[in-house]
């Protein structure tokens, strides 16, 4: 089974950036793509991003395509980023990484890191 642990999040301004981070460990092998997710109080989960680990290829929601990138550290190739530009108050969420992509139906999850973006 895999464990993901994210980190990164914070108080940020509106326009500001964020760069999240997600560490995989345990059986990491089987594992075809990686994915965030945000949780905003009161709104249901939304898929963000996410990456093939087998070929790097990329797909993102409307909300964030042009703002955010996923990345995998190729130098460790079991941590993932979530770079998050142009940040607004409506971003303002936990955010998670899975496996697989999207927001239901995921193997695992990590517990979150919080961003909050002022007005």
């Amino acid at each position: 089974q895999v464990q993901l642990v994210e980190s990164g999040g914070g108080l940020v301004q509106a326009g500001g950036s964020l760069r999240l981070s997600c560490a995989a460990s345990g059986v990491t092998r089987d594992v075809y793509a990686i994915g965030w997710f945000r949780q905003a109080p009161g709104k249901e989960r939304e898929g963000l991003a996410c990456i093939s680990t087998s070929d790097g290829r990329t797909y993102y929601a409307d909300s964030v395509k042009g703002r955010f990138t996923i990345s995998r550290d190729n130098a460790k190739n079991t941590v993932y980023y979530l770079e998050m530009n142009n940040l607004k108050p409506d971003d303002t969420a936990v955010y998670h990484c899975a496996t697989p992509c999207g927001s239901e139906n995921l193997d695992a999850w990590g517990q979150g890191t919080l961003v909050t973006v002022s007005s």
